[in-house]
């Protein structure tokens, strides 16, 4: 039987390691890669706020999935020193449900609401009064007998995050004072965040592995993470844990992402829109179709990494292939396109 005496560390110790290893996200500003330009200007709003004893203005973040905005809502609570509470979108059905949250935010608390686009019209009209004047217009009873019930909150920041910032109505939009867009992230900056997370994965990696998988990360420090833990998964069961350039490289052609950070899906996108559209123009509900997936994975997923690498073009008459895509496949030919993406 084993005895406690002989423990590296206790259980309690263990499942808080175990904790810290399952969350890589950044733990304040500092520790924050990134959107230079997007921290330095939140930084000012941050200290000009707490100067003033007052809550930050609402805030609207914007970008792909996974390029932190999550993490810095929770960051930006924990530099205010507030708490941070967290929902999205699609899970506040009810105004009773939101009721329930709003009451209990305390002055200068964050109120985080992922997929902000997604708010049932509603839900968004009840939210109206809350983050403009900071009270809740409930209405009870119907017809004849109802009558508004106006009730206080305390001032509260309210953050949006949103992939589809087009998809916000103009009253919900005009009401956040602070609008920060997300843009994919340098080579550099990923080697950094992946040297920051091998550090708290306790992993033996070289730098030739943290830059290859970066350059192999679209872009996205939450693809970066998830890759340099499949990587991780392999060398423990192929090299005792040893993460060299060579098992990289094995583990991420294993895993079928190329040098560019294309996967299966785009090259199944790829496919379809050379082979069997000709390049475009295609509506992108045809190419869902084609693909069987949704047309929301490829608008938040698949198009902007593509788009930012130049190889598509969005038109009003559908998307649009360009040379460049060609050319990284070395495409020319119908036969040629089959080869190159399946091989």
């Amino acid at each position: 039987m084993e005895d406690k005496q002989d423990r590296l560390i206790s259980p309690e110790e263990a499942k808080e390691e175990r904790q810290q290893n399952l969350s890589l996200r950044p733990l304040s500003i500092a520790e924050f890669v990134g959107q230079r330009q997007n921290i330095y200007s939140l930084q000012i709003a941050m200290e000009a706020a707490k100067k003033r004893h007052e809550p930050l203005e609402h805030i609207l973040l914007s970008g792909p999935p996974g390029l932190g905005k999550t993490s810095l809502a929770s960051c930006i609570a924990r530099e205010m020193q507030t708490e941070f509470f967290s929902t999205s979108g699609p899970a506040i059905e009810r105004a009773g449900d939101l009721v329930g949250i709003l009451t209990n935010l305390k002055d200068g608390d964050i109120f985080f609401i992922d997929e902000i686009h997604r708010l049932s019209k509603v839900i968004e009209e009840f939210l109206y009064p809350a983050i403009e004047n900071f009270e809740i217009d409930f209405v009870v009873d119907k017809g004849p007998y109802a009558k508004s019930i106006k009730i206080p909150l305390k001032p509260f920041t309210l953050i949006g995050a949103t992939t589809r910032k087009g998809l916000l109505t103009s009253p919900l939009r005009s009401r956040f004072g602070l609008f920060y867009n997300f843009d994919f992230y340098s080579a550099q900056e990923l080697s950094s965040i992946i040297e920051r997370s091998s550090r708290k994965l306790s992993l033996n990696i070289d730098p030739q592995s943290i830059d290859e998988i970066a350059r192999r990360a679209r872009g996205t420090p939450r693809i970066a993470n998830r890759i340099l833990k499949r990587v991780r998964d392999y060398a423990e069961v192929k090299t005792k844990g040893v993460i060299t350039h060579a098992v990289t490289v094995t583990a991420l052609d294993n895993l079928r992402i190329d040098a560019l950070g294309l996967d299966d899906l785009d090259r199944r996108y790829v496919k379809s829109l050379l082979e069997f559209y000709k390049g475009g123009p295609v509506g992108v509900e045809s190419l869902a179709a084609s693909l069987g997936e949704e047309k929301d994975v490829l608008e938040d997923v698949v198009e902007p990494f593509l788009i930012k690498m130049g190889f598509l073009k969005r038109t009003p008459k559908g998307r649009v292939a360009t040379e460049h895509l060609s050319g990284h496949f070395g495409i020319h030919g119908t036969t040629e396109v089959q080869q190159k993406l399946n091989g």
